[in-house]
């Protein structure tokens, strides 16, 4: 059954591998978990998923195969009688361990349970016999026996059954959304690269044990400096005019780089980059930054991304003056050469589809001014351009 399992997972897209089930099976044999449903998801989850942006299409195919307990518990198998016992005693209170002695015991209650299953052939609601819903009947749901066995039934009712074996619905995710700001911070991640710099204040416990075992066991203290990202980010976010429909998705990536990023240095532009941009928006009429100073501050490791839908008119950026604010004394593509040319890792982000780029002139010059590095701002969009900044 595991198996069939591993390969609905691999069926789903997920990046599953054999040594990864071997350690779930391992896992298992050992028994780091109890064999309930839910502890199962967990345990399962952290061998199989390597990566927390595949958890919501994990969910979405753990749901689909498991569709209830018995997938996992099949009480016509055969089961060890005294791990049956410990797990149901795990879940009784005293007075419920003397309810179920008034049947005959636990062994008397399994074996009257798998006799009403190979007996039964059908579904069977009220009585005091069948396994079904309602009645006074020890095995099913929605009705009353002290020292039943509960099957099926969404919620607990009286709360006396000795083992739940419900039906269990996992609720599909954000496999299908857009783009949140957690969603963000994941595509995010696989930018960052630590290493260890500053002040040594954290605790080096290899390095303790190592030294305390060659002074023949008197402590010798090891630390070292905090893990730090290094990666040095310059965000460029074009705003107004055309990028008014984005402004709340442009938030959530902002949102997202700066709780991710340590170093984030972020611009605003409005259509193209020229011979200044500002920090704030409010004060861009009087508090602007020059271009030529940023290209003198921050050196070419520096990543630079461009979040913008490049659609303008084409002379804001081939001609001098072209600028619908004030009077560029340059052409706007003759800066994102610069910029583009400057920093190693430039990448363009746009908020709209790739369809439509063909379409848009202004897009097309950018495309062609700083090459194949514009991507369309989704979860793959993103993704594709962090691979872009890594490479």
């Amino acid at each position: 059954m595991l198996i069939d399992f591993f390969l609905h997972l691999k069926s789903a897209r997920l990046p599953v591998s054999t040594r990864e089930f071997l350690t779930l099976l391992d896992a298992l044999q050992e028994r780091v978990v109890s064999l309930s449903l839910d502890d199962f998801y967990f345990l399962a989850r952290t061998t199989l998923v390597k990566d927390e942006a595949l958890f919501d299409r994990y969910d979405t195919a753990f749901g689909t195969y498991f569709q209830g307990v018995n997938a996992i518990f099949d009480v016509r198998a055969e089961l060890p009688e005294e791990w049956l016992k410990r797990e149901f005693e795990r879940h009784l209170t005293p007075e419920e361990k003397a309810m179920v002695e008034a049947l005959g015991g636990f062994a008397k209650l399994m074996e009257t349970f798998r006799k009403r299953l190979e007996e039964q052939k059908a579904r069977h609601a009220g009585g005091s016999k069948w396994i079904g819903t309602g009645g006074t009947s020890p095995f099913g749901a929605y009705g009353y026996n002290p020292e039943g066995i509960r099957i099926g039934q969404a919620g607990s009712g009286n709360r006396s059954a000795v083992k739940v074996w419900d039906e269990r619905n996992f609720r599909n995710l954000d496999g299908d959304v857009e783009l949140n700001t957690r969603n963000i911070k994941v595509a995010l991640r696989k930018l960052r690269k630590f290493a260890r710099e500053g002040v040594p204040e954290e605790l080096d416990m290899d390095g303790t044990i190592e030294g305390t075992a060659k002074n023949a066991g008197w402590l010798d203290l090891h630390l070292m400096p905090e893990r730090r990202n290094r990666v040095k980010v310059l965000l460029f976010l074009d705003v107004g005019g055309s990028m008014d429909p984005h402004v709340e998705l442009c938030e959530e990536l902002f949102s997202a780089a700066r709780s991710e990023f340590r170093h984030l240095e972020t611009f605003y532009f409005h259509n193209c980059v020229y011979d200044h941009v500002w920090r704030d928006n409010v004060r861009r009429r009087f508090d602007r930054v020059a271009t030529w100073d940023l290209l003198h501050k921050y050196g070419p490791d520096w990543k630079l991304i461009f979040v913008g839908d490049a659609a303008m008119s084409p002379y804001e950026l081939v001609e001098a003056g072209g600028s619908v604010e004030y009077t560029n004394e340059e052409p706007g593509v003759l800066w994102l050469k610069r910029l583009s040319g400057h920093f190693r890792r430039t990448i363009w982000w746009n908020p709209e589809p790739p369809r439509a780029w063909e379409y848009t002139r202004s897009t097309q010059i950018v495309l062609q001014t700083i090459g194949a590095k514009m991507f369309p701002l989704t979860l793959d969009g993103i993704g594709r351009g962090i691979d872009a900044l890594r490479h």
